[in-house]
């Protein structure tokens, strides 16, 4: 167990005896409320927060985050209450304390939430300082070290979550140390095969490539000292989770992993670093394409060194990290290193710093984003990016994730600028926002106030921040339009009845329909923009609720019920539509929905109801209205038959139509229209329609042709 003597004599290096006091305070209050408490491993509890706050210390962080880790657990382990924290230590230990507290007892949560609503926990903390999950990192490496103590159930689900949330934030954050810990202490509880089998790679080539590796080490040491550069040369291995993952993402084999070996090279200055690469380049033979100038041009959580790989005597490959003593701090602790080489304010920090632009990004749309799952599918997109540098036509270095359009690239300068974005110049070359963006390329939007967003544009945005704009400024657009439609419906409805004059308005018209049959409305806006979305439908029974002692004119249906009627052509569906009077139902053409199948609806103002698959694209990407969506069901009883259509690609070998036909006769399903299209790459290409009874039939169907020898994928359109 780490002696806090120890943490002390760390710290004490870098602070005065004075600023040492409330780290001295908290390790006695800490020892007290822990007392007599027990980790499963056996030891002492007080173990655990002291092993926290070493981690930290490492990291060289400032007293009052040491003090606040040692307290890490008192809230919710004993008896202690924020309020007596935030007496004895004050204000500003109290809130870290409380912050980290908050995303533990989220952690807790159930299995269903417990990914997104830690996330959502993390991101706001993480706004309001940073330090909270500086603790919360350190807290989660120490945990998962007596991991072997918990069921193996929990084993996985905490390993997992580390390496979806925990070691992707750290990578953001720079703090590529704590990232490299985190990925290798749950690599074997993930994927212990794996982990077993990296391991065994890694001693067969170590043990081959060791001697090379230190004879280079040897020579680089030498030539350094005979150049008078400055400079402390050490080697390591590729971490284990490291290699795999770079195995796995790229699909290449383990010897193709050229960075497994590697020495870093620290001195004392950028142009030494550029001296030492020239050295580097005229003693050994390097390969080209492995060469990358993270100095000139820095990965964007700020990370900076020259990477160059040689080639050995032996024909091993050995990468050589150069940087300044600086920039390996920054390397090793990212952010943190913040609070060694400036006194400043946690929150300057993440309004200020380029490496938090993710955070930014990710906390706007935490405040709009309430479902946790959307938020938690956004949030992977930018905290784990493959990542595409481009410039500003200024030389300004813009990071953007692989696969980003120009359109991206707009809304990344400025909101406005997206919202107006009309075309953009890349390389001088004029080309439509959808286009993707090469690296290095120099970028430039054209805009125009007669510009604004299309649904069409969410088809080729591809960064959260894009989409989100897009959808609130075309949600804003929609919810305009639908006042309007609503506002101008109702007043038609009144003047029909001939009851427009000295009838209630604003307040008291409120009053009444909320009174009449909907409490939930909040203001005659939200009242107009129901009746145009088609929620509310304007009828004499609604009127004569609304106005009970008036004798209202009989008339007819609404306008609304008119156009219902109208395109009721097609007999009733199998659809129960929640909290919705009756209205035309009809299945959407794009994703042709299957009995059985998760669905949704979505109001078209006179069309009725058109249901749609939860696989469709429209529903997907959330280009339909969030608004004029509702909630609908299968009704179980259901007899009747529905369209579906299969994309089939086979060997092209005779009789593979007849076999696939043959297999779909013998499920009873009737096929309406079958269609073969030959490719030149000796593939065959078949179309089929069918009618099905449920989802399940149809899936039996794709079981049976994925079954055929000769078919090579089964689609459905």
């Amino acid at each position: 167990m780490i002696r806090f003597n120890d943490i002390l004599e760390k710290v004490s290096a870098w602070y005065d005896e004075k600023e040492l006091v409330p780290l001295q305070k908290a390790y006695v209050f800490a020892a007290q409320s822990h007392k007599g408490q027990v980790r499963l491993s056996g030891e002492p509890y007080l173990s655990h927060p002291l092993e926290v706050s070493n981690i930290l210390a490492d990291m060289k962080l400032d007293p009052t985050t040491l003090a606040a880790a040692l307290l890490h657990d008192v809230l919710e382990d004993t008896d202690v209450t924020a309020l007596d924290i935030k007496k004895i230590f004050g204000k500003e230990i109290a809130h870290l304390v409380e912050g980290v507290t908050k995303i533990s007892l989220v952690e807790e949560s159930s299995p269903e939430t417990i990914r997104a609503e830690t996330i959502r926990k993390i991101i706001l903390a993480m706004t309001d300082d940073l330090r909270v999950i500086f603790i919360k990192l350190a807290d989660r490496i120490h945990n998962l070290k007596t991991l072997k103590y918990l069921s193996d159930k929990k084993q996985k689900q905490i390993a997992q979550e580390t390496i979806e949330i925990y070691a992707p934030i750290a990578n953001r954050l720079g703090m590529g140390r704590i990232k490299g810990e985190l990925e290798d202490l749950s690599f074997q509880y993930v994927d212990q095969k794996n982990y077993f089998r990296i391991l065994s790679l890694i001693k067969t080539k170590k043990k081959d490539a060791e001697s090379s590796l230190k004879k280079i080490e040897r020579d680089l040491i030498e030539l350094m000292k005979k150049n008078s550069i400055p400079a402390d040369v050490s080697s390591r291995i590729k971490r284990p989770y490291s290699i795999y993952n770079k195995m796995k993402r790229r699909g290449i084999k383990f010897e193709q992993v050229y960075d497994f070996m590697a020495l870093r090279l620290i001195t004392n200055t950028t142009s030494n670093c550029y001296a030492a690469l020239g050295i580097i380049h005229q003693n050994w033979t390097h390969l080209p394409s492995r060469f990358n100038d993270f100095i000139s041009m820095p990965k964007p959580n700020l990370y900076q060194a020259l990477h160059t790989t040689i080639l050995t005597k032996k024909k091993h490959t050995i990468e050589i990290q150069i940087r300044t003593r600086e920039m390996h701090e920054i390397a090793v602790n990212g952010i943190a290193a913040h609070w060694k080489y400036k006194e400043t304010d946690a929150k300057a920090i993440v309004k200020e710093d380029q490496r938090l632009q993710w955070l930014r990004e990710m906390a706007d749309l935490y405040k709009e984003q309430k479902d946790p799952r959307k938020f938690l599918k956004d949030l992977k997109t930018n905290l784990i990016p493959e990542e595409v540098y481009v410039f500003t036509p200024k030389g300004k270095v813009i990071t953007l994730p692989m696969g980003a359009t120009a359109l991206d690239f707009a809304f990344r300068i400025h909101t406005e600028i997206g919202l107006h974005a009309d075309k953009a110049i890349i390389n001088k070359r004029t080309v439509p926002l959808k286009t993707v963006l090469e690296p290095g390329t120099i970028v430039e939007i054209i805009t125009s106030d007669k510009k604004t967003p299309v649904r069409n544009w969410l088809n080729f945005a591809f960064t959260s921040k894009a989409q989100h704009q897009i959808k609130r400024w075309l949600n804003k657009q929609e919810q305009i339009k639908n006042i309007s439609l609503g506002k101008k419906l109702w007043n038609k409805q009144l003047k029909k009845h001939k009851t427009r004059e000295s009838l209630l308005k604003g307040k008291e018209l409120l009053k009444k329909i909320r009174q009449a049959t909907y409490p939930h409305i909040k203001s005659l806006k939200d009242f107009y923009e129901m009746v145009g979305i088609g929620k509310i439908v304007l009828n004499e029974r609604l009127l004569e609720k609304i106005y009970p002692d008036r004798k209202l004119k009989s008339g007819k249906d609404t306008l609304i019920k008119k156009a219902v009627k109208k395109v009721a052509k097609k007999p009733e569906l199998d659809i129960i539509v929640k909290n919705k009077e009756s209205s035309s139902i009809k299945l959407a053409r794009c994703c042709s929905p299957v009995h059985g199948e998760p669905i949704t609806g979505y109001i078209t103002s006179g069309k009725g109801i058109t249901v749609h698959s939860l696989r469709c694209h429209l529903v997907k990407k959330e280009i339909l209205p969030s608004q004029r969506m509702v909630d609908v069901s299968w009704d179980k009883s259901s007899k009747g038959d529905y369209e579906a259509s299969l994309f089939i690609t086979s060997v092209d070998t005779p009789g593979v139509l007849a076999k696939i036909t043959s297999k779909i006769a013998s499920l009873k399903i009737n096929i309406k229209k079958a269609s073969v299209e030959p490719s030149p790459d000796k593939k065959t290409k078949v179309n089929l329609r069918m009618t099905v009874k449920n989802i399940e039939q149809l899936e039996n169907a794709i079981t049976e042709i994925k079954g055929i020898p000769e078919v090579l994928s089964v689609e459905r359109l």
